[in-house]
């Protein structure tokens, strides 16, 4: 089973920590969305495995097309793929997008799952972040897809925000688990080069909040969350019994995917590509397919992505599955690798899987990059 990945790289406004492609003019919209049409038919072919589980519109803000728009794609995906055991349609949105009249269009064109981009709901680090939406937009988008008939929707938040105390991010998961949605994405905020608050920080204007006020955040959302019936089944995302997010699990076991549009990867099985992240050489080089760059990917290449994902998820390192992917050179190494873990309980080892404690994912990096191949 694979999966269609649909990059929608247009926003009205730039969040400050997001490093995602995206432009703030919609003036080429109708051109870049022909063109990734094109794509999709010219590239079919990339991934072997023909059978689509998942169809994932993300961004940029999907949400900016009419559900229409998204609509064609579905269609279009259907008469180029085999449809018939295709289980989720994921939209990602902004809040003050999610009007009645929308939410009911996105139903009506198949879409099933929401992944609404609220971040945070107090409305200072909303603003800080440059948020296009308050809190009570947030709660009011939430609860009229529930009205609407939306029984699988996830929420982002994120901590480590410099300035909001543990205090005000217990208040945020308290919130989030009022509005009762089946899953939890929460990540730490970042800073990367390339955005403003990379820039921000450079120039010495903020700084990263201390690593013991993240441990503390991290562990009120993991206790809070766990304690309320999600699951924390990878380092950022929580779920309720059967709302595990399949799209985004594919990626981490390892299932073909295509990426289509500015910036938008692919996969399937030995080879990456990645379009370039620029709409005027995509619309130039569409539908050549010389917009794109690829790699062919090594038998160690391979066994350390299978290494970082699945440590990244309670699924762990299966001893069996990994002796049957790379042989027992490699299976005899990760043991060997693993020893330092298990002996302080960072690593469980249970009859055939290694796994983290999910409890311990928030030093998981550190872990992982000790189980490479070198």
């Amino acid at each position: 089973m694979a999966g269609i990945y649909i990059h929608i790289p247009f926003c009205k406004q730039l969040c400050i920590y997001c490093d995602f492609y995206s432009v703030k003019s919609l003036a080429r919209k109708d051109d870049v969305l022909s063109a990734m049409h094109d794509e999709l038919k010219q590239r079919s072919n990339f991934i072997t495995d023909k059978n689509i589980e998942t169809i994932y519109f993300g961004g940029g803000t999907p949400s900016l097309c009419t559900a229409e728009e998204l609509g064609t794609f579905i269609t279009q995906i259907s008469h180029i793929f085999d449809t018939s055991q295709l289980k989720e349609i994921t939209v990602e949105a902004n809040p003050d997008d999610l009007t009645p009249y929308y939410l009911k269009s996105l139903q009506n064109q198949g879409i099933n799952r929401l992944s609404i981009g609220i971040q945070s709901f107090i409305d200072r680090d909303l603003q800080w972040m440059n948020r296009r939406h308050d809190s009570d937009t947030a709660r009011k988008a939430v609860k009229d897809a529930q009205i609407i008939g939306f029984d699988n929707i996830t929420i982002d938040l994120i901590y480590g925000i410099p300035g909001m105390s543990t205090e005000e991010w217990q208040y945020n998961l308290k919130e989030a688990l009022n509005l009762d949605v089946q899953h939890i994405s929460a990540y730490h905020l970042t800073f990367e080069d390339k955005t403003v608050l990379g820039h921000k920080m450079h120039r010495g204007e903020i700084m990263p909040v201390e690593e013991t006020e993240s441990e503390k955040q991290f562990a009120m959302l993991h206790n809070i969350l766990t304690e309320a019936g999600y699951k924390h089944y990878e380092v950022s995302n929580f779920a309720k019994p059967g709302f595990r997010a399949i799209h985004n699990s594919n990626y981490w076991f390892g299932k073909q995917y295509l990426g289509i549009g500015p910036s938008a990867h692919s996969y399937n099985g030995t080879e990456r590509q990645w379009n370039v992240s620029s709409i005027m050489s995509y619309l130039r080089d569409e539908p050549s397919g010389t917009h794109s760059e690829s790699e062919s990917l090594t038998v160690d290449m391979m066994y350390n992505e299978y290494i970082m994902t699945h440590l990244r998820t309670d699924k762990g390192v299966n001893i069996e599955e990994l002796v049957k992917k790379f042989g027992t050179e490699k299976m005899n190494y990760f043991i060997e690798q693993s020893r330092k873990f298990t002996n302080n309980g960072i690593m469980i080892h249970s009859y055939e899987n290694f796994i983290i404690p999910s409890e311990k994912y928030l030093i998981s990096d550190s872990v992982i990059s000790d189980m490479f191949w070198q």
